[in-house]
């Protein structure tokens, strides 16, 4: 099986610490706080409603689809092997790869593995269930590649708000999927240790905008940092979308963590 890869998957695991309490000048930022327990918001600031590319966010429905179809097994298998046609540009994602290696290092090849294993009835199922974004797995105009590509830069969107929604969902269990693909999802997302007691349960995503001409513009990139965090028995969704409006190094996606972690016990202080 070949697996398409191109420039949409050169994501890097960079890290970049930075405040964003004061919206700089070249990025336009939302940031969204949410009660776990109601779903009620309770901050939001920036272009929230604004619907991109989710990128490797996805991963976090990608894997309630895969436990909940037994294409994922557990947080260590299915083990898959790295095959040179995936053409992957990571050092790490060269490599044997198992769900927790999946998400810890955003490996793309496997969820592109994962989505051609599911079969196009069943991506398209799950996604409709989900109410994901705009849910549009067209992919790319006359390429009839959406299974492996809707949300990388192509069809599929979701703003923020909306990512927030499907969060609340996961976590409230409102979705009909077998409890073990909650438990074994919320197993394998990354966590990240925060001030003031709080760890941070996510994903981020890294990618570019499009112009208006609707070529991918590689100056202006877009990173996500969505999940939630908790504190004893207290639970607090988040989301963080960055819009580079010039160009910015490293890679979207871990700035928006970087800077998420570091804003949260600031923000949530503010409820």
């Amino acid at each position: 099986m070949k697996i398409d890869i191109d420039i949409r998957h050169i994501f890097c695991a960079c890290t970049f610490a930075w405040s964003f309490m004061i919206t700089p000048a070249w990025a336009s930022i939302c940031t969204i706080l949410a009660d776990g327990e109601t779903g009620t918001i309770f901050f939001q600031d920036g272009p929230c409603a604004q619907r991109v590319s989710p990128v490797s966010s996805f991963k976090i429905p990608l894997a309630l689809m895969g436990f909940d179809a037994g294409v994922l097994k557990d947080q260590h298998s299915p083990v898959w092997p790295y095959q040179p046609e995936y053409e992957a540009f990571v050092a790490s994602h060269k490599a044997d790869i198992d769900p927790t290696a999946w998400l810890r290092d955003s490996v793309v090849w496997y969820s592109q593995k994962l989505t051609t294993q599911l079969g196009e009835k069943n991506f398209a199922r799950y996604v409709e269930m989900f109410g994901y974004g705009n849910k549009d797995i067209s992919g790319d105009p006359g390429l009839d590649n959406g299974l492996t590509h809707a949300w990388l830069l192509s069809s599929l969107s979701i703003s923020a708000e909306e990512q927030i929604a499907f969060l609340h969902k996961v976590l409230k269990r409102q979705f009909p999927l077998k409890a073990r693909a909650y438990e074994m999802t919320t197993s394998i997302i990354p966590t990240y240790p925060m001030a003031n007691g709080w760890t941070a349960h996510g994903k981020s995503g890294s990618g570019w905008q499009r112009g208006r001409d609707g070529a991918i513009d590689m100056d202006r990139k877009q990173g996500w940092f969505v999940g939630w965090a908790t504190k004893g028995a207290r639970t607090v969704l988040f989301a963080r979308l960055i819009l580079d409006e010039t160009k910015i190094e490293p890679q979207g996606g871990g700035r928006a963590r970087d800077s998420l972690i570091q804003d949260f016990p600031g923000l949530v202080s503010r409820e």
